[in-house]
Parts: C-alpha cells; structure tokens; sequence
C-alpha cells in the first residue's frame, strides 16, 4: 500500500463520501476495540479517532481510514485490517491537538504502513 493509500479508503471498503461514522463499532481483526468517537481530515489525512474503553486504559487511538476494510452499515461496524495488538502498539495519541499535528499524524501514517499485509478472506 502506498503511504498517501493510508489516508484514503479503499474504494471497495463500503464507505460513501460524506457517511458519518460517529458511534460505529470499530473491530480488528482479532476482536472489537471500541467505537468511533470523530472522525477527521486534516492535511487530507483522513482519520478515525476510536474510544477504546477499558480495553487499553480509557484511551482513545487515532486509525487512519486506509486500514478500513469494510463499513457495515446495517450493523453499525467498521473493520480493520489489523489486529487488536498493531493498534494498541500504535503511536500513543493524548490530546485533540495531535489530530492537526501533521507531523504526529504522520508518524501514525508511517506506523500503520509499515504493517505487514493482510489477506483478504471471502464468506
């Protein structure tokens, strides 16, 4: 995936341009880690900022949007190409301002391209 791909969904993720997504579940590929809090577009680094609960303290990451896999929206989901582990071991994120710090967004970019890839499987 090209590192300018991070930002971008796939064209065939199931996202439609303007959908708000605030309140969707978020899963990776190894289980739920929370719900969108915001989602943003800074820089054009388009990103989802994820309230995981107590699952990792009470803090919220930030996902960049090429790593959705799909958007479900009947149920209410998004998924990931990733797993629970790669986005806990993601650059921290602690404050609102990080979300217009581009050089923060784009060590996130750098993490999360740097994953290795995912096969797709089909049901």
């Amino acid at each position: 995936m090209a590192i300018d791909r991070i930002w971008s969904y796939a064209p065939d993720s199931g996202y439609v341009q303007g959908q708000e997504l605030t309140g969707y579940t978020v899963a990776a590929t190894d289980g739920t880690i929370g719900h969108v809090d915001r989602q943003a577009d800074h820089f054009g680094m388009r990103h989802l900022v994820v309230d995981t609960g107590v699952w990792v303290f009470g803090r919220s990451v930030l996902v960049p949007v090429g790593v959705v896999t799909g958007v479900d929206t009947a149920e209410g989901r998004i998924s990931l190409s990733c797993t629970r582990g790669e986005v806990k071991a993601a650059p921290r994120f602690r404050t609102d301002s990080e979300t217009m710090d581009p050089d923060y967004l784009a060590s996130v970019g750098d993490y999360y391209h740097r994953l290795p890839p995912r096969e797709t499987t089909t049901t």
